[in-house]
């Protein structure tokens, strides 16, 4: 059994909520008995190069709600991104962080704000990213292009770049 730990963090943009979100949350709430939830503000996502669908109110909403279908009654909090670390930097209280393959690299990075502070190390858990049905990453971007829906199912008549044309042999419709 994983170790328990009182408060993990983790974080993301969330606008396009998707199975791939889901999963990093479910290994948080797994480990952690508090999660402390990262959502970048708009101003830091448009910093980034983001371009959302959906405002920092309407995201929040979605992501409670999606909270709330997903994984019922838990203990967590969401804490404004305006930069890409929030509470974890400064507390003790924050034991570890949850992050994707694709961020894992940000963990080292906080580790070392955290020692600069005299903050002892957050455990750094990673989760494998989830690939959509043609072996790509999930993602809000690839959802918003309508190339996959939010299960990472191929949108009818959208192939990822990456596919082979599709070859058909006799006998199939």
């Amino acid at each position: 059994m994983e170790e328990k730990f009182l408060i993990v963090a983790t974080g993301g943009t969330f606008d396009e909520i998707h199975v791939g979100h889901i999963a990093l949350l479910a290994k948080a709430f797994q480990v952690g008995k508090k999660v402390i939830i990262g959502v970048s503000s708009d101003n830091f996502a448009a910093n980034r190069g983001k371009k959302l669908n959906h405002n920092f109110e309407a995201r929040i909403a979605n992501l409670k709600n999606m909270i709330k279908k997903e994984f019922g009654d838990v203990n967590y909090e969401i804490a404004k991104l305006d930069g890409d670390f929030g509470p974890a930097v400064t507390t003790d209280d924050v034991e570890a962080l949850v992050t994707s393959i694709e961020t894992q690299s940000k963990g080292k990075l906080l580790n070392e704000m955290r020692a600069k502070i005299g903050v002892k190390p957050a455990k750094i858990i990673t989760v494998e990213l989830v690939k959509a049905e043609d072996g790509s990453i999930i993602s809000s971007t690839r959802i918003r292009t309508g190339e996959i829906d939010r299960q990472g199912r191929l949108l009818s008549g959208r192939r990822s770049s990456k596919d082979p044309p599709p070859q058909i042999t006799a006998g199939e419709r």
